[in-house]
Formats: C-alpha cells, sequence, structure tokens
C-alpha cells in the first residue's frame, strides 16, 4: 500500500503535472485559430488539421537553437530527474539536434493534451458523482485516484523521453567516452614517463652513491658524485615537464621531450654506474624516426637500462636499435648472474608491464626472458612516418 499512495504525495508528480498541461495550453492556442469558437466543421478533420498545424508550428520553434536550451532548463526544473546532466541545457548544436527537439516539442504536447483532456474530463465526472448521491460521492476518489495515477505514469514518461531526446545523443556520448579515455590513456603514459624517468635517475643514484662509498679514489668519487648530480638534473627537468602537462599548460617553461637521440647521454650514466654499454644504434635511425616514436623508443630503451642496472650492476649492456622491414627493433640484453633470475620473473615487474603498454598503444609488441645465457629485452614497433 505505501508503494502506491508514496507517488501521489511526492511534490515531483505535481510538477510534472504543470509541466504536461503547459502542452495542453498550447494545442488549445491552436484550435483558437482553427476551427475557432464558432466553426461546425467534424470532429475529424477539426483533429487531423489541428495535429498537421500543431506538427509544423512545433517543427518550426525547433529550428530555433535556444529553442532546445529553453525546453531543457524547464525540464529540469518541472520534470525533476535523478540527475539534472541526463537533460542537456545547451543550444542545438547542429540539425540531429533541431530533429530531436522537434519531435521532443510534438511527444511533449502531444502527451500533455492527452494528459490535460483526461484531467478535465476526470474533474467534469468527478462534480457529477459528488451530486449524485448516495453512492456517487463513493466513487468520486476512485476517479480521482485513477487520475493521479494516470499523471505520475505520464510524468514518468515525459521525463524518460525528455532523457532520450533532450540528454547527449549516441554521438555526444561516445564523444565523452573517448574523451574520458584520452584522458585515462594520458594520465598512464604520464605515470609510466615518471615511473621510467624518476626511477632510472634513483637507481644511477643509489649505485653512484654505494660506489663511491665503497671507492677511496677521489677522483672516482668527483666522477660519482657528477653523475648523481647529472641524473637528478634530468630527473627534475622530467618530472617540472610532466607537471606542466598535468596542469594543462603546455607554455610554461618545461624541457623538450626526450627522444632517441639522446640514448648516448644515458648510456654514460649507465658507464658511470660502473656497467659497460655496447651500444648499436645507427644515427640515421633517430633521424627517420616520428617523434612520438623516438619518444617513446627512448623510454623503452631507459627501462630496459634501467632494470640492467638494477639486476644486474656493473655487467656490460648491449644495446642495439635497427629499422628493419618497416619496423624499429629495440634489443636490450645482459648476461645473466647469480640472483638476476629470481629477481627478473618471467611476467615482469611494473617497468616490463609499462614497456608492454607502451608497444601496445603503438601496434607493436615488447617480450622479455632467458636467451643463450642473457636477459633480454626485445620490442618491435611498426614506422608510422609523418606523424
Amino acid at each position: 500500500m505505501p508503494r502506491i499512495l508514496a507517488p501521489l504525495f511526492r511534490a515531483a508528480t505535481y510538477a510534472r503535472w504543470l509541466h504536461l498541461l503547459i502542452g495542453t495550453v498550447f494545442v488549445a492556442v491552436v484550435l483558437l485559430v482553427y476551427p475557432g469558437t464558432e466553426s461546425g466543421r467534424p470532429l475529424p478533420e477539426v483533429v487531423a488539421v489541428s495535429a498537421v498545424l500543431d506538427a509544423a508550428l512545433l517543427g518550426l520553434i525547433a529550428l530555433l537553437p535556444a529553442t532546445r536550451r529553453a525546453e531543457g532548463v524547464q525540464a529540469r526544473l518541472l520534470l525533476v530527474p535523478d540527475r539534472e546532466e541526463a537533460i542537456g541545457n545547451a543550444p542545438s548544436a547542429g540539425w540531429g539536434d533541431r530533429g530531436r527537439t522537434a519531435l521532443w516539442l510534438v511527444a511533449r504536447v502531444g502527451l500533455g493534451f492527452a494528459v490535460g483532456l483526461a484531467t478535465v474530463r476526470a474533474l467534469d465526472l468527478g462534480a457529477d458523482l459528488l451530486a449524485a448521491p448516495p453512492y456517487g460521492p463513493l466513487l468520486a476518489p476512485v476517479v480521482a485516484f485513477a487520475l493521479l495515477w494516470l499523471v505520475v505514469l505520464a510524468g514518468r514518461l515525459q521525463l524518460a523521453l525528455a532523457v532520450r531526446l533532450l540528454g547527449p545523443s549516441l554521438a555526444d556520448r561516445l564523444a565523452a567516452a573517448e574523451l574520458r579515455a584520452e584522458r585515462l590513456l594520458e594520465r598512464n603514459r604520464l605515470a609510466r614517463e615518471l615511473h621510467d624517468s624518476i626511477g632510472h635517475a634513483l637507481t644511477v643514484t643509489v649505485l653512484q652513491a654505494g660506489a663511491a662509498r665503497e671507492v677511496a679514489d677521489q677522483a672516482f668519487r668527483e666522477k660519482a658524485l657528477e653523475a648523481i648530480e647529472t641524473a637528478g638534473r634530468r630527473a627534475m627537468e622530467d618530472l617540472e615537464r610532466m607537471l606542466v602537462l598535468l596542469r594543462e599548460a603546455p607554455d610554461g617553461p618545461a624541457a623538450e621531450q626526450p627522444g632517441l637521440d639522446r640514448v648516448p647521454a644515458l648510456f654514460e650514466a649507465a658507464r658511470a654506474a660502473g656497467s659497460p654499454v655496447e651500444a648499436s644504434i645507427d644515427p640515421a635511425v633517430a633521424a627517420r624516426l616520428p617523434r612520438l616514436l623516438s619518444r617513446e623508443a627512448y623510454r623503452i630503451v631507459q627501462e630496459g637500462v634501467t632494470n640492467a642496472l638494477k639486476h644486474a650492476p656493473c655487467v656490460p649492456i648491449r644495446v642495439r636499435a635497427v629499422i628493419d622491414g618497416g619496423r624499429l627493433e629495440l634489443r636490450c640484453a645482459t648476461a645473466l648472474v647469480a640472483g638476476a633470475p629470481a629477481a627478473r620473473p618471467a611476467g615482469g615487474g611494473r617497468g616490463l608491464r609499462g614497456i608492454r603498454e607502451r608497444a601496445a598503444l603503438l601496434g607493436g609488441e615488447a617480450g622479455a626472458g632467458r636467451e643463450d645465457g642473457d636477459w633480454v629485452l626485445t620490442v618491435r614497433l611498426p614506422l608510422r612516418l609523418g606523424e
């Protein structure tokens, strides 16, 4: 019983009733024009011609961009949706919006006229029943109850139509979903950038500081401190650049995004940490790569070198970058040492997951594992010239 009576005591029910009756007013005004108050035309003709006039006028009104905004504001106020953003309040942005606005106006006026007509008939019937004792007064509440539930159902239908026709279109929802996906991908990319850049700097810093503490040679200590300073400065530049991106201020004083042409400095830092690096990178490779691909290739090589420094310090690192058959192949290999297999599980850590994600986003593939006594990271990326 409470579920049956509760909707009849909600303010939203009567606000929606008012919204429906506004449609009745529009039809009444049109009927005053045609057929007028003194017309003997047949009822079917009056209904047909009035319906055509109503639809034509509503279609013309829907052409005005401000109509969609006005209808959206009114629907938000009187239909009381659960979420206001489900009903738009922006002007029409194109012919698609105008068409949906026209459908909304026709449906709103038609449903409102039906409810208004039912309201008038119910009031007349209720008055007649109250004037017809002894049983008429007992039936009047039944008529009122039926009318109110008709208003409840019509209001719910009107709200559903408003959400469907005044809310975001399928294209708008798809665009919003794509925007959210792009923002999520950008956040994930920035997280990977921070992990790779700051992780590399911290790895070099820890190794250099440990070596400087163990070695008594003053010249070596000065060189280690210089390497720590260089790694820290580059990490600060990368951090500042990413903070600028997060603040959405691309014109800020951010460092230029690194590309594959900056790997020599990366190798020097690894050599200063005590790990010899054998690099086989054709200078023409970096020149041919698109900016996006060059940046991602640098981060992949950086993560590969960082992993080698973490799990196999002071072990030679072999890096190769070649273009073969329209694909860029990156390879980073280090000899397996005691404890390294346990430190590098086949599934990979967060860094290897980041490399796989980078490769997948670029349409490539990445793999890591044991190969002929080495731990090898291999990444293949398709070339996309002109990006």
